[in-house]
């Protein structure tokens, strides 16, 4: 049986056309899903940024180990091994972050896109 996340009873018994059966050979990620450019796994021909590929090697850049430390003082602050992702866009608005320009992503038509003022308050 195909892997399937039901909402209702209603939908359980009425709607079987989203299933999609492992042992058909088909890849249920190819069916139904606009593309987001959120997709990390590489291809045949596709090759890492520079960015990526020097944080996957331990360089990092001084962005990238300015949000680590963050992380890592508001997990030992906060005594959490895991933090949510609530806890991680605080620390992200805390280093500074703002959302002043529009998606690069097409998140769909459920996801209002906005913007709002670079010297905007943390709101935490």
């Amino acid at each position: 049986m195909g892997t399937r996340y039901p909402t209702d009873v209603c939908d359980q018994q009425n709607n079987h056309d989203d299933v999609v059966d492992r042992r058909s050979g088909l890849d249920r990620r190819n069916f139904g899903e606009a593309e987001q450019d959120l997709d990390r796994r590489r291809g045949p021909g596709r090759r890492r940024s520079d960015f990526v590929k020097s944080a996957e090697e331990g360089e990092m850049t001084p962005e990238q180990f300015q949000f680590l430390m963050a992380i890592n003082a508001f997990k030992q602050a906060n005594n959490r091994s895991f933090p949510t992702w609530t806890d991680v866009l605080e620390v992200v608005r805390k280093l500074g972050y703002r959302k002043t320009q529009k998606s690069e992503l097409d998140l769909g038509p459920s996801v209002d896109d906005w913007t709002e003022k670079f010297d905007a308050d943390t709101g935490c």
